[in-house]
């Protein structure tokens, strides 16, 4: 059995390896070429020259071979770039790549960092799912990279210091499916009345976020996400599918906020960001039900919402058991100066 890879600081001297990772990584993929001197002449002394931008790198060296690789450097303002993340194939499955990504995280964040930026080969879709899976969004428009192989790239960033929330667009949503499952199976195994019998079988927590995902693209929903120091902590979802004539409100859905998160302020900065976008939109009305004395209503009663009334055993929860359900409203935005 191997022994675990050990990551150190990269060195000029793990060149070959370097080299090695990259060419293996790309031509893995159909239509993707290297040529070194083209592509990446850089990374004969690829640490010497990160470290030039005020970067770092690392190796991860397994009986005495390098068999992975990260670097990280500053951009503009507090916005650092992960770059060359490549894992060998003999090395995958043992969270080794989460341990890469987590050292340059600590890096970054120790140097000031607010952000982590990076760019990915569009055809590489087991990355994508990697970096999705660790919180990071695919955010803004696709690269053209003018090289032999014709590459384009995605752009992937998160957060890395303190919270922020952020209402997702289309392509965002889309890429964010994976995390939404993750921490509604959470919040429902911890208890939350959501609908869902614990405990909850991930592929329908997939299922509920891919459709809804797609309600984004269709402007049906809005969907928004908090990060607390880099990890995907809190959501909230936002209906406007209302009939024409009643385009004034919209419906808050699934204000969710990871068990671990909890008591520090997260669903509270969720909903006045729901809020503020239904205001943005137009929208003067909003709804929501929540568990009778239950802490997500007294977290909306304290926000200035408005109970309507209450209706006894409406709702189950994940253990099975009935309780009442609470119908709030809140007048939000420009119009209720009328009401």
């Amino acid at each position: 059995m191997k022994a675990d890879a050990h990551i150190r600081p990269g060195r000029d001297e793990d060149a070959a390896g370097f080299i090695a990772l990259v060419r293996e990584a790309w031509l893995s993929y159909p239509g993707c070429v290297f040529d070194l001197d083209e592509d990446a002449p850089d990374l004969r002394a690829w640490a010497s020259h990160v470290a030039g931008e005020g970067g770092a790198v690392w190796a991860a060296e397994q009986d005495g071979a390098v068999v992975g690789m990260v670097g990280t450097h500053p951009l503009a303002g507090a916005t650092w770039e992960l770059v060359r993340m490549y894992v060998a194939p003999t090395a995958r499955g043992g969270g080794l790549a989460a341990r890469l990504v987590a050292g340059v995280e600590a890096h970054a964040r120790a140097a000031g960092a607010a952000e982590l930026v990076l760019w990915s080969d569009t055809r590489f879709a087991r990355a994508h799912a990697f970096y999705e899976k660790h919180d990071f969004l695919r955010s803004g428009p696709i690269r053209v990279v003018n090289d032999r192989a014709g590459t384009l790239e995605f752009r992937y960033r998160k957060p890395v210091a303190g919270v922020e929330i952020r209402m997702l667009d289309p392509m965002e949503a889309e890429s964010a499916v994976a995390r939404l499952a993750a921490l509604l199976v959470a919040c429902v195994d911890a208890g939350a009345s959501l609908g869902y019998a614990a405990p909850m079988d991930p592929a329908a927590a997939l299922a509920f976020w891919r459709e809804r995902a797609a309600r984004v693209a269709r402007g049906e929903r809005r969907i928004g996400i908090a990060w607390l120091d880099g990890r995907i902590v809190g959501a909230v979802m936002l209906d406007l599918a209302a009939p024409a004539i009643e385009r004034h409100r919209g419906a808050l859905k699934k204000l969710l906020v990871a068990p671990a998160a909890r008591r520090r302020g997260i669903g509270a900065a969720l909903l006045a960001a729901a809020e503020a976008e239904a205001a943005r939109l137009g929208r003067s009305l909003l709804t929501l039900d929540a568990r009778t004395g239950g802490e997500a209503e007294r977290l909306y009663l304290a926000r200035g919402w408005t109970l309507a009334g209450s209706v006894p055993d409406y709702a189950v929860g994940p253990d099975g058991a009935r309780h009442g359900a609470s119908l709030l409203y809140k007048a939000i935005g420009l119009d209720t100066a009328r009401r």
